[in-house]
Parts: C-alpha cells; structure tokens; sequence
C-alpha cells in the first residue's frame, strides 16, 4: 500500500465513523424530541463498504455498513458512543432501547443487539427484523465469523447480548494489519514460517507433482465453489496426507506450500490437544478448527497418528470414547472449508476412514543419489569449503540420508571445524558426523 493511498483510506474512514455517528444522533434526537428526521446518505466513498463487501462476499448495504461501524466504534475510539450519549441523554435516566454492555476491562459502552436496532432500525418492524437477521446464523456476519452476538444469561432477550467483533477482523479493518493468532490454550498452533523458497524444494517427481495439485487447488478453489455443477458435490475442503521416513521434507513442504501461495500455516500441537479427559479433546478441536474456519490457513497436523489413528475394538469405555474422537474427527475435517495437511511416517498407521476422506496422498520417500547430491551442493556454506579430499559425489552415492540429515551432518562439521580454527571442512569431520546421524537413527554405517 502506498503511503497516499494509506492516508486516504484512513481518511475516508474516519468519514465513515463519521457518518455512523451522525445516524446515532439523529435516531436520538428523532427519539427524544418525537421527529422523523431521515438518516443521512451514505459517504460516497467509503473505504469501509469496500472492506466489508470484500468479507462478505457481496456488495455490503447500508445496515450492513452501519452495523460494521457501530460493531468497530469501541475499538476505533473508546469513548465516541458514551460522548454521544451523554449529550444527549444526560440526567434524562436509563434508556433500554439503546442496550449497551460495559466489559470487565474495557470502561466505555459496548454496543449490543439493541444498540443496533436502535441505530439501524429505530422503530419501523421490519428494519429490525432486517437486523435480526444480520445477527443470526446463514447470514455471513455469522458464517463467516466476522461479527456475531456473544452469550446471554438464561431467560434474558437475545438481542441484549454484547455483539462480538473477530480481532483479525478488527485488526484488517483498521490498521490494514493481517492478524495471526500467537500460540496460546486457545489456540494450540505454531505459525510456520522458512527463509527457503520453492525452488529449494528436492523431491521426487511424483512427490512434487503431488504438491503442485494441493497449490492448485488453493489457486482456485473459489472457482470451484462458484462452479455450477461442480460446486454442488465437492466438499468445500482440501485434505491431504503426507507420508514417509522422517526428515524428508514433509513440514517444509507444508511451509513452503503456504508461503507460495500467501497463505499461514499452523504447525497443531497435538500434545495440547488430546487429552485423557472425556470431551476434552473434541472440546479443544472444535475451538481450533471454529478459530481457523474461513482464514485461509492451512492447518499441518504432525505426527498425526496419535489423533487420527486406527479405531481399535471396543474392550471398555476408554476404547469406546476413543473411537468417538475418531468418529468425531472425520465430521470435523470434512466440514472444514481449508486445507488440512496429516503428515505420518507410516501410511498405514492413519485409520482408512480417514485415507478414503483425503482427496491427495503424497509420499515423499528418501532421496535417491541424485537428490542427494542436491541436497549437499545446496546445504554447504560458502565460507567454510570442503577439503579438496571431499568427493560430494561419492558421499550422495554411498550413504542414503534424508534432507534432514544431511542439514544436521554439515551443521556438526561446520562446529567440529569452526571450533578448531580450521578453514577448510575435512572429510573425516563429515563421516563422524554421518556416523551420528545413523547412530540417532539405529541404523549402521
């Protein structure tokens, strides 16, 4: 974004807040002093309207556009409502039809499903049914998780909930800010991120053209949704499953795939999210997939097994709820509108109900001495050379090691050599350091 056109999106927002704040005054003084004034137009240029449009998938209206605003005022400006209302309702006493919240922090008023319909509605029925409807579920407000009404105790009007307001949403919103949730409880996933590119990518033929047809997907799954035909019998989903040996590449693949297509991916710590407790585990599901639905992010499941692994036969009930957290898992992930990406070592420890769900299965196995040889030539740092005594080649031939490993074994001699105030790397550094790796791995060399 340049910096003009920053500051007149800015500005074109505070006309908007500008706008809605006029509508407050006007219902106002249409409600204290019995008038029927009209609500004033719109701005013609609205740098809101075309936010919002964007986030609900059409052309936002004007009780839209008014319920957007009225749901940011508290965090655009604390204290712009309690302004407005002190002026004009002061020493006049309580007003139920304005609704309004105070939080447990936050001092000023929080806006509330009454407070909308004053503001949108007034008293004309059908406005406020109109409202109502913004507010419940099938509208995109709700679906889309942008906007919605938060609990209220029992027997007390809906509407006389506080209406909630996504951060992200708020954080896009205002601040052009693209939100990411840090790792908490709530939200058990680690952002991921790589300084290394597509190109750095050593895989199989098949094992890459297996990826590409994920990044394909994720180019044009919108196209797919608005497809007539199509649209209709395709999930809205993309679920995948990575398999193979560890340290073939399965998690930077994942990364690389989300940064190639501009999209966050969340590493899911499963330790988090299991639980011995019974409910718990679909408890704590269910907030991660509702936080991550509609973002476009893509959700990596590591070491997958310990969640979505094979139903075993009911003995006791430990067994019977275990499968449940399966059962209850497939539901979740095939109503998830984003990619969702198991990686495993072995493919046959994943339930088949699951593999029959995955729309792409892509193994990545170890590297031949071909990719081997990539694999050296890319890791090997300029400022520390080989010994002319190192023969790469023969090295790629003769030892099979994962990407991994290879990373691992250069890193050991980089120290080994560096430590030893030596300049070049010799090649009896690097076989000890090889011979670690098959040590870690059980393997002999």
């Amino acid at each position: 974004m340049t910096k003009s056109k920053g500051s007149n999106q800015v500005r074109d927002f505070q006309e908007d807040m500008q706008w809605m704040r006029h509508c407050l005054q006007v219902r106002l003084r249409n409600y204290i002093g019995g008038k029927s004034e009209a609500l004033p137009k719109c701005p013609k240029t609205s740098a809101c309207r075309e936010i919002l449009s964007h986030e609900l998938g059409h052309q936002a209206t004007d009780a839209e556009l008014l319920l957007f605003l009225l749901a940011l005022s508290p965090h655009y400006q604390a204290e712009s409502l309690d302004n407005i209302f002190q002026q004009y309702l002061d020493n006049r006493g309580d007003f139920p039809q304005l609704g309004g919240v105070r939080g447990k922090k936050f001092r000023g008023f929080l806006p509330t499903g009454e407070t909308a319909m004053f503001l949108i509605a007034g008293n004309f029925p059908v406005a406020r049914k109109e409202v109502y409807n913004m507010l419940s579920a099938g509208h995109p407000f709700h679906d889309r998780q942008l906007l919605w009404l938060g609990e209220v105790p029992d027997g007390e009007p809906l509407m006389s909930a506080p209406i909630i307001v996504r951060h992200e949403f708020v954080e896009r919103s205002l601040y052009q800010i693209d939100y990411l949730p840090r790792f908490s409880m709530k939200f058990p996933a680690k952002h991921l991120s790589t300084m290394l590119t597509w190109s750095d990518l050593i895989l199989d033929p098949s094992t890459l053209a297996g990826v590409r047809e994920i990044a394909n997907w994720l180019k044009i799954r919108d196209q797919i949704k608005s497809d007539k035909v199509l649209g209709k019998r395709v999930k809205p989903g993309y679920r995948a499953l990575f398999h193979g040996p560890p340290g073939t590449g399965k998690t930077l693949t994942a990364t690389i795939l989300g940064q190639r297509t501009s999209q966050p991916v969340f590493r899911v710590d499963l330790s988090m999210v299991v639980s011995k407790y019974i409910g718990e585990t679909e408890k704590n599901l269910a907030q991660l997939f509702s936080k991550a639905e509609n973002k476009n992010w893509i959700l990596f499941f590591d070491e997958a097994d310990s969640l979505f692994g094979k139903r075993t036969s009911v003995r006791d009930a430990h067994d019977r709820y275990a499968n449940q957290e399966v059962s209850y898992l497939l539901q979740r992930i095939e109503d998830f509108n984003g990619l969702i990406i198991l990686a495993s070592n072995l493919k046959g420890n994943i339930d088949k109900a699951f593999a029959r769900r995955f729309q792409s299965i892509v193994h990545f196995p170890m590297p031949n001495p071909s990719q081997r040889l990539q694999l050296w030539k890319q890791t090997m740092s300029p400022d520390l050379p080989f010994a002319n005594e190192v023969d790469i080649m023969q090295l790629a031939r003769e030892y099979e090691l994962s990407g991994a490993e290879i990373v691992n074994i250069l890193l050991y001699a980089y120290l080994e050599t560096t430590a030893g105030g030596k300049k070049e790397i010799p090649l009896q550094t690097i076989l000890n350091g090889i011979r670690r790796e098959f040590r870690k791995a059980g393997r002999v060399s």
